[in-house]
């Protein structure tokens, strides 16, 4: 009895690509794979319906949407984060001033100043 030999699952005819030095590059050419299986699959017939769903969602006019929404909050809390690191900058200048400007006056005028209409 001889065995079908079993198609494998994704064309790895062309070029050897080697491996991603960074996990985020290993990541990134595992994703352009994957895509480029299911695309292959999307053009044969033979995509599942989880596939061909996935795609449709992400073409979707209310997936871009919130695609670039979570791009724009991404983007504020950046800001947010900047801007309290600049205002604590900003405290530690004015401390900082504050002390020169002590250590320049005379001790005559480090006297408190009290309410003179009393």
């Amino acid at each position: 009895m001889k065995k079908d030999k079993v198609a494998p699952l994704y064309d790895d005819t062309g070029p050897k690509s080697y491996k991603g030095m960074t996990l985020e590059a290993r990541e990134a050419q595992l994703t352009a794979l994957a895509y480029d299986l299911v695309e292959k699959r999307l053009r044969e017939g033979t995509a599942t319906s989880q596939e061909t769903t996935h795609f449709l969602r992400m073409g979707s006019t209310k997936e871009k949407r919130e695609a670039r929404l979570d791009e724009l909050e991404m983007e504020l809390k950046e800001a947010k984060r900047e801007a309290l690191e600049s205002a604590k900058r900003m405290e530690e200048l004015y401390k900082d001033a504050i002390g020169a400007v002590m250590t320049y006056q005379s001790p005559v005028t480090r006297t408190p100043v009290t309410d003179r209409h009393e």
